[in-house]
């Protein structure tokens, strides 16, 4: 029998495992979840609402188990609480939309004709949930794809494996019944193949570029739909007329927070030549105040990676990018915790180009680069040159303006004056190769239904 093992970045010791579903297991799982998927719909929309409500406030009960529990599994110091405020936020937003959202689309009820759209649940959603954000990014798709009538099978990441049990177990005990959110412990073989044959209806993934490949792969044939949240190289532009305070905070917050771990963290930052000497100071002095160390102190205010191999990456981008000329300025005597494995000291790096692996891919670590700009058209170039296009932040005091550049960026989403924040009021979305389709929002709603018209015409006599 196959074990899944979570490593804890703490020690490196294994905190929790379980065994592998067999193909055959995991098949019967899912038809489970489809069977129960048309009694679950014809449930009262608010019924489902109140329910998933439910679950959501059996989770919160949980708090003195599942925070120390997420820092074991992936690292995040304890002194932050989790993830509740996101993951209720969301939950709260979506529960307020869902009537409006799910509404029907009149097109004509008169004497003659009923003709409307409504929306109709997929039937299975598959969720695959990653490690960096467990909680809140799993939660984006299952609260409104169980409120919209669907059933949902979840499948954690190993590095956060405890948690899809978890969800599941706080929802069934908060009254959602069995088999309408189910937990499924996979490897990659078995998932392919669940994928393969069929057994979805919508399948959302958050991961790697290569992940996402290999669910399309998977997918190929059987008509699934797909969201896919994929890799990312978020930017910060820092124009003459920025709040110099507010943007070294919320940037250098947005590239460290979670040990840089975030799907929208800021990644590169372009800062008007004007302003460019007093950013990187006080960058480097907002930075050089994290304490590293254990997750489980109150005192750490940053972790350790989720595992050692993340770690290795980063190092190895700074690494080049220094033998090409950049230059590391946090002083690495700030961070004795840094121990060449999981634990890694945050860094900024200036005198960088985007020769450099570091300005071009994925770091997702607590690094980020800042180069100097002299105009919007130099940093919307650099902005735009990137594979990837999920958030940008850009900082000024004119609305307009950052308007007008933003919709010249090749991005999901558009910030001014903040950054490294999901809005659940709005499309949570990526383009180029950070993905496709898009959650949250009244979008989110229609993306994990489908449309399904009636054209009734009346008896007259």
């Amino acid at each position: 029998m196959t074990m899944i093992q979570c490593i804890s970045p703490i020690d490196g010791s294994v905190y929790a495992e379980r065994p592998a579903m067999s193909l055959e297991a995991a098949t019967e799982a899912v038809a489970r979840a489809r069977k129960a998927q048309k009694a679950w719909a014809r449930r009262p929309l608010e019924d489902r609402v109140q329910l998933v409500l439910k679950g959501v406030a059996r989770l919160n009960e949980m708090a003195d188990e599942v925070v120390p529990e997420l820092a074991h599994m992936m690292g995040r110091p304890v002194r932050y609480g989790g993830e509740y405020k996101g993951f209720n936020e969301r939950s709260n937003y979506v529960a307020a939309i869902a009537a409006n959202s799910l509404a029907p689309l009149v097109v004509e009820a008169s004497d003659s004709f009923e003709r409307r759209i409504e929306r109709e649940p997929h039937g299975v959603v598959f969720v695959i949930a990653p490690w960096n954000y467990p909680y809140m990014t799993a939660i984006n798709t299952i609260a409104p794809a169980l409120m919209a009538g669907n059933t949902v099978v979840i499948k954690h990441a190993t590095q956060t494996l405890l948690v899809g049990e978890r969800m599941v177990r706080a929802f069934v005990e908060a009254g959602v019944p069995d088999d309408v959110f189910i937990n499924l412990f996979l490897d990659h073989q078995t998932t392919s193949a669940l994928i393969a044959a069929g057994n979805f209806n919508f399948i959302n993934f958050t991961g790697s570029v290569e992940g996402g490949r290999s669910i399309e792969r998977a997918a190929a044939g059987t008509f699934a739909g797909l969201g896919l949240e994929l890799g990312g190289k978020d930017p910060g532009y820092v124009m003459e007329d920025a709040d110099l305070e507010a943007a070294v905070d919320t940037l250098m917050d947005g590239a460290t927070y979670n040990s840089g771990q975030c799907c929208c963290g800021i990644e590169r930052i372009y800062v008007h030549e004007s302003l460019y000497d007093a950013f990187v100071e006080k960058s480097v002095a907002w930075v050089s105040n994290y304490k590293l160390g254990n997750p489980l102190d109150a005192e750490t205010t940053l972790g350790p990676m989720a595992n050692k191999r993340f770690a290795k990456v980063v190092r190895e981008q700074i690494a080049d990018a220094v033998s090409k000329g950049a230059k590391a300025l946090v002083d690495p005597k700030l961070f004795p915790a840094d121990d060449g494995g999981a634990y890694i000291m945050p860094q900024i790096l200036v005198n960088v180009d985007h020769s450099m692996a570091f300005m071009k891919d994925e770091t997702f670590g607590p690094a980020v680069g800042i180069m100097k700009v002299k105009s919007d058209d130099e940093a919307l170039g650099l902005m735009n040159d990137s594979p990837y296009g999920l958030t940008a932040s850009l900082w000024t005091q004119d609305p307009e303006r950052a308007a007008r550049i933003g919709r010249e960026i090749e991005t999901g989403t558009v910030f001014m004056n903040r950054a490294d924040y999901l809005d659940p009021a709005l499309c949570w979305t990526g383009v180029k190769e950070t993905g496709k389709g898009g959650s949250l929002s009244v979008l989110g709603f229609q993306n994990l239904t489908r449309p399904k018209s009636y054209h009734l015409k009346k008896v007259t006599k």
